[in-house]
């Protein structure tokens, strides 16, 4: 492989590959899209596990609070009692997530600071500071109240672009200098359980069913009734769950309606001890994995875009490996614990098909140069008769005139001059373009210029012709013959070659030099030359290889035709009809009497053309039109107007 080209390929790997990858992590909008994909796996997706064996949350519920005579701080006393009862029914350890900042009734408070101080099992007490919001005084209260060794901050870490918990706090220096950890990784120190010192991902527990919560809850005011066996050697976290305080955002809002995705904080902790306890991880999408899977995808995408397909199916296949994308994460979150990125490795699909299209577009249009400057040569006799009689006509003054226009280009080209080696290409291009040039020179045309192996040729230019459309299309179908014949010899001989398309028009244009007096180019510049280039290239969308504007068609009465459709080109907002020109043996069989049957059904808006193309496309399954107005009478179409989204 060439040195350039294997650059190329790298570039538009590592391009398409890496920048999405920073798209979504610099622009909010598709980071928001990221999350949100992600966190909606984690609460569809999540696998089912038994109800956990080992936590259980002693929560503080509006029941609870309505036993006391005010809801806030909840009563110290009722807390005190709560521990002392916990720890007589064997609880091995106490998380304690409610914050005692202030102070109320003194011997209540008292009661509780001295369970705190001598609860003989291991208790971790939520704690904050000024970075929290506390006030020096509440500050003050709480380092009193709590000794150091059973504090634990309480942070939850939420994510700054949507507010969503995701992550294990695992602490930070306190005032004096010294590391606290959070209230999760505090509690898992003293369990042994070796804490995180980083932010570290949450692996949310599933459900065992529907029904059934991930963890055992009971009301915290029943506690003292309820069986021993149940609280004994557990982990014990007390907390509020209620409706107006302390519910934050979890993953699992993307999937359940109301609080069922808003957990209480004592709820989240759960899920976090849960995972240290049980030597669990939970999948991040890092900066490794999303590189890795753009490249990939990257890859995919310039191998699909290496190609030679159409570019519909080119775009379907591009569309079908972004689905890939997308049914491949749930599995490998579900089955794997890996959270495949979406959004990046689908840009970078698109990315590195779009580059490769653009880089192949420039490869196409390098070899069209290379033909066009090897047949500068072709010059009209017309044009350069008439410039020998006129000098004067090397004037940069365009004159607008009433002429046809012919377009050819070989479908398949660039594919064609790879497989080629210079010698044979020259030969092959000499002999189909000598060829076509005659042709056109037969019928009074003029060659226009070469692009690449197009020609596009003029018909009432330098020179008046009153019957321009009639030559036009008798040269249309002059060429069809030439080139099939060209097609057919060459295929017999092995080299391959591709079908010559051919549009037609007629309309108004500027014909003359433009340029400078140091470099001109006579030719025809226009809206209606577009329009017989886009008729051309409409060809492989009609399945056909001859496509004739009815501007044209209507200057030539006589000339055999079948209508193609009325066609709203693209950027257009008016149809032309559109008709392929026929040979008197093609116009007078059986199949065309019934082909213009159908199509009057169809334009007439009838019912009936269903059937009748049905029975048509029976008869000759490989006609385009056929195979065109049949498929776009099954999506639904009632007419004949037909409106293109592509040029």
């Amino acid at each position: 492989m060439p040195v350039r080209r294997l650059l190329t390929i790298l570039s538009i790997l590592l391009l398409a590959g890496l920048l999405p990858v920073l798209l979504v992590r610099a622009a909010p909008f598709l980071q928001g899209i990221d999350n949100w994909v992600a966190d909606y796996r984690v609460a569809t997706l999540t696998p089912a596990r038994p109800q956990q064996p080992d936590i259980v949350i002693a929560a503080i519920t509006e029941d609870t609070l309505a036993r006391f005579p005010y809801r806030s701080p909840v009563d110290r006393a009722f807390l005190a009692d709560l521990l002392r009862v916990l720890e007589a029914k064997g609880a091995k350890a106490i998380l304690l997530d409610v914050l005692l900042d202030q102070p109320t009734e003194p011997e209540k408070d008292q009661a509780l600071a001295a369970s705190i101080r001598d609860l003989r099992i291991p208790l971790v007490v939520s704690h904050g500071g000024a970075a929290e919001g506390l006030t020096e005084a509440q500050v003050a209260y709480i380092n009193a109240f709590v000794p150091a060794e059973r504090r634990g901050w309480a942070n939850l870490v939420k994510d700054n672009l949507d507010g969503t918990v995701r992550w294990i706090f695992p602490g930070k220096p306190a005032p004096d200098g010294h590391w606290q950890a959070g209230v999760v990784p505090a509690l898992a120190a003293h369990l042994g359980l070796g804490p995180p010192t980083v932010l570290t991902a949450i692996a949310w527990r599933g459900r065992p069913d529907a029904a059934t919560a991930p963890f055992r809850q009971f009301p915290a005011h029943a506690v003292p009734v309820l069986p021993t066996a149940w609280f004994k050697d557990k982990l014990v976290l007390v907390g509020a769950d209620l409706s107006d305080r302390d519910r934050h955002v979890t993953p699992f809002r993307t999937a359940f309606a109301g609080n069922a995705g808003i957990l209480p904080g004592i709820t989240i902790h759960a899920h976090a001890l849960s995972q240290l306890l049980e030597g669990r991880t939970a999948p991040e999408q890092g900066v490794l994995l999303a590189v890795i899977a753009g490249l990939i995808a990257a890859c995919l995408g310039l191998v699909l875009g290496m190609v030679e397909i159409s570019l519909w199916l080119r775009a379907v296949l591009g569309l079908g490996l972004v689905a890939g994308i997308w049914l491949l994460a749930g599995p490998a979150y579900a089955h794997a614990n890996l959270l495949l990125p979406q959004i990046g490795p689908s840009l970078s699909v698109m990315l590195g098909l779009w580059l490769t299209d653009i880089w192949r577009g420039r490869q196409e249009r390098d070899q069209k140069r290379f033909v066009q400057a090897a047949f500068s040569k072709y010059l009209s006799p017309a044009l350069l008769d008439d410039i020998l009689k006129d000098p004067s006509k090397l004037s940069i003054d365009p004159k607008r005139r009433d002429m046809s226009y012919v377009f050819t280009d070989v479908a398949g080209f660039t594919t064609i001059s790879e497989g080629m080696d210079a010698t044979t290409l020259a030969d092959v291009m000499n002999r189909y373009l000598d060829g076509m040039v005659k042709v056109v020179f037969a019928h009074g045309g003029t060659v226009d210029k070469f692009i690449g192996d197009a020609v596009f040729a003029l018909f009432g230019a330098p020179r008046d012709m009153a019957d321009h459309a009639a030559r036009a299309a008798a040269c249309a179908l002059d060429l069809d013959r030439f080139a099939q014949g060209f097609l057919a010899a060459e295929t017999e001989a092995g080299r391959p070659f591709g079908v010559t398309r051919i549009g037609v028009h007629s309309g108004p244009a500027s014909v003359g030099n433009f340029g400078s007096d140091a470099r001109f180019e006579y030719t025809a510049l226009g809206d209606a030359v577009n329009t017989a280039a886009r008729l051309e290239g409409l060809n492989k969308y009609f399945g056909t290889r001859v496509a004739m504007s009815g501007a044209t068609a209507d200057r030539c009465p006589d000339l055999p035709r079948r209508s193609i459709g009325r066609i709203v080109l693209k950027g257009k907002t008016e149809p032309i009809a559109v008709y392929q020109p026929l040979t008197e043996e093609e116009a007078r069989g059986a199949f065309m009497r019934a082909y213009q049957q159908a199509y009057a059904a169809m334009a007439a808006g009838d019912a009936v053309a269903v059937e009748l193309f049905d029975d048509l496309a029976v008869l000759r399954p490989d006609d385009g039109p056929v195979a065109m107005h049949r498929d776009r009478l099954a999506r639904g179409g009632d007419s004949d107007l037909v409106v293109m989204s592509d040029k």
